[in-house]
């Protein structure tokens, strides 16, 4: 069976775009980086999706080509490097495209030059001096983290740089998985990515509120001030609770979703989902009850900047997906684990370190989960009471990229919501502290370990189809009304204002005029309400780069300095960081450039990027391993339907549920709701009529 156009690569179709472009360059040095689908374009797939949509689709039928991006270094005399981007036409065997990209951008890393930097590091006869000096305690062993370089210097030379922080780990238990951020060094070794040579090791300042940016106040032994903190589960034996019962999800009956390759069919949902290195899950084709509504989702970029300003943590900025990918990152997740209940996976094939492709297992899961009551009704009349119960289905992902975890979840409702969710968990970031100090930069969560302040930003990208491609935005906001003797008397009256954007912008979340951002289809009109169909959100009112707008941190994150962008669409405009962000001064070709086109957007082709954040003060429970943090943006219909869709789930009662100490023996205490508020007196604790009667 044919591939569908969204569904990613297979290992036979990466191999062909790999033997493309050794051919095309036969005799010359190739370093594959990546080679994943690029998705056709959108004029291309809109004809084909109309064909599957109205069941018109047959085998024979043409389809949008497949293509593959194809990311390399070609390597020349010298091991002179140049970076590479081709697209191959699978079915045709044959390059389309082709640019030597410009040496003022860098390749994204890649999980092989993480290894190169350990191992140069190893035989780096500086890096290794400057360990000495630091009279590690005998038992322990360096361990590298590595990090991209962040924004240069305005003046500093363009070269592909890669650095590492530096932890000590205890080898005294003989479990590689003791807890090494406990143990900070103060250095922080530079390598030159090209010539595999160790360039650089900088110093880190390790004062207090009482010292200056530069000052170098270290102990003479680096780590004998800093104490163990265990998080794995062996070490914590005596530690660990008994009292926490089992919580089991269970299904009887099975799945309510279907899969069908890479399309997923539940209560009128209709989606596909892929996944690429950049992005990670990526959902397709969106519709309910046979409606379009989403073109495209995704997360499209995450930055997680530093606020240290001692030398050289401000260049301790992460482009999440932009600097490194976070495909080779994702998690193989577990059953039991880290999804519950009955669950689908979907696993992804990624690239290994000569160009060719490898099945990576379990990158997401499908499965869905309770949500509570999505809707209920008490007839105080009748003391009748009629209740049905959500659920979702649960499309997630999971990324580790070095200390930081991040769980990602696209969430579908029974009434026609989708619920976008960023999770943040894992380890903070420490540097090392001198004994006794406090820092203004961030909080001490152990002895000689201080978490710096920073943030995480999201940029969730909608390529919206709401009832058709042409949509047009609109702000929706509430005001308070003057009073007048005419029109608002009393003054209780509020307006509603609604205003199309016309022109491609950007603007912020304003909660206290409850600013709501609403995609409309001014070419459908709701039959009821008589308003064009349109579904909504309001953007999370959370805190934007707060790096100064002059220094290098915000000239290369211009996105995260507004919470909603407007866009028109265009094929592979995609990322909203820009395509390389990889060691930027300034954001070269993301949103921020976009907007600036100023372009038609009303009843247009259009995109929309939602900005939202954390800004991560630490606390000391958030050591030695963090409990996760959340942020959720929810696209829900406005006038989307003729009444509420989900008055159709059916009203069930979960005949499994009972009274707290009762396990069938006929024993348990009946105080708890022994006078039924919605239903009659219970007898021994039970009410009657909770769901309906």
């Amino acid at each position: 069976m044919a591939a569908h156009p969204f569904d990613p690569l297979s290992l036979d179709e990466i191999d062909i775009a790999r033997q493309v472009i050794l051919d095309y360059h036969d005799g010359r040095l190739i370093d594959f980086r990546e080679i994943y689908l690029r998705e056709p374009p959108k004029e291309k797939v809109k004809r084909f999706l109309e064909l599957e949509h109205s069941g018109r689709l047959e085998e024979s039928a043409p389809r949008p080509p497949r293509l593959a991006k194809v990311q390399f270094d070609v390597i020349g005399p010298n091991k002179s490097f140049e970076f590479h981007e081709s697209t191959v036409d699978i079915g045709k065997k044959e390059q389309i495209y082709h640019e030597i990209i410009d040496t003022a951008h860098h390749a994204s890393l890649t999980v092989f030059e993480f290894r190169t930097l350990t191992e140069v590091c190893e035989q780096s006869s500086l890096f290794q001096a400057e360990i000495k000096k630091l009279k590690l305690p005998n038992g322990f062993e360096v361990i590298i983290e590595p990090w991209p370089y962040g924004g240069p210097d305005q003046d500093e030379e363009n070269r592909r740089y890669f650095q590492g922080l530096c932890f000590a780990q205890d080898q005294s238990s003989g479990n590689p998985d003791s807890n090494f951020y406990a143990y900070p060094l103060p250095i922080i070794p530079v390598m030159d990515a090209r010539k595999r040579e160790i360039v650089r090791v900088d110093r880190l300042a390790t004062g207090g509120k009482q010292d200056g940016l530069r000052d170098q106040t270290r102990s003479e032994r680096a780590i004998d001030h800093c104490q163990p903190a265990e998080y794995a589960p062996e070490f914590l034996k005596d530690r660990l609770r008994t009292d926490l019962k089992p919580l089991n999800i269970v299904q009887p009956e099975g799945v309510s979703f279907k899969v069908t390759g890479h399309l997923v069919e539940w209560q009128k949902w209709r989606f596909r989902v892929g996944f690429n290195p950049r992005e990670g899950a990526t959902l397709h084709d969106v519709t309910y009850d046979g409606r379009p509504i989403l073109y495209r989702l995704s997360i499209s970029e995450m930055i997680v900047p530093y606020a240290d300003p001692r030398p050289p943590f401000p260049r301790k900025q992460a482009f999440d997906f932009g600097d490194g990918g976070l495909g080779h990152c994702a998690n193989n997740l577990t059953l039991g684990c880290d999804c519950l209940g009955e669950i689908a996976y979907f696993s992804t094939a990624l690239l290994t370190h000569d160009g060719r492709g490898e099945i990576s297992p379990n990158v997401v899961c499908l499965h869905e989960q309770d949500n509570g009551l999505i809707w209920k009704h008490t007839n105080w009349r009748t003391n009748r009471a009629v209740s049905a119960r959500d659920r979702e289905l649960v499309v997630q992902f999971i990324i580790t990229l070095a200390n930081y975890e991040y769980v990602f979840s696209y969430k579908f409702n029974l009434a026609g919501a989708i619920s976008v969710e960023a999770r943040a968990t894992g380890i903070v970031s420490v540097v090392s502290i001198d004994a006794g100090k406090t820092s203004n930069y961030g909080t001490v969560v152990s002895t000689g370990a201080l978490a710096q302040n920073h943030q995480h930003i999201f940029c969730l990208r909608l390529d919206p189809a709401v009832d058709g491609h042409n949509n047009t935005v609109v702000v929706e906001e509430s005001h308070r009304a003057e009073i007048h003797p005419d029109t608002n008397p009393a003054g209780n009256l509020y307006h509603i204002s609604r205003k199309p954007i016309t022109i491609s912008t950007h603007l912020d979340a304003a909660p206290h005029h409850n600013r709501t951002i609403k995609i409309t289809n001014p070419s459908h009109m709701n039959r009821i309400s008589s308003k064009p169909v349109a579904y909504k959100f309001v953007p999370p009112p959370t805190q934007l780069l707060l790096a100064h707008p002059d220094s290098i941190q915000a000239k290369r994150a211009q996105f995260a300095q507004h919470h909603v962008w407007v866009t028109k669409y265009r094929d592979d405009e995609l990322y909203a960081g820009g395509r390389f962000t990889l060691q930027s001064q300034r954001e070269v070709d993301g949103v921020a450039d976009a907007a600036g086109r100023k372009d038609p957007v009303e009843n247009e082709d259009l995109v929309v990027w939602s900005v939202f954040g954390l800004t991560h003060n630490p606390r000391v429970e958030d050591w030695p391993v963090m409990p996760y943090e959340s942020l959720e943006v929810k696209l829900v219909p406005a006038d989307f339907f003729a009444e509420n869709p989900a008055i159709d789930v059916p009203v069930t009662k979960d005949e499994r549920s009972r009274l707290a100490g009762r396990r069938g023996d006929g024993e348990g205490n009946g105080a708890n709701g022994a006078n039924g508020t919605n239903g009659t007196n219970g007898t021994n604790g039970e009410v009657d009529g909770g769901c309906y009667t």
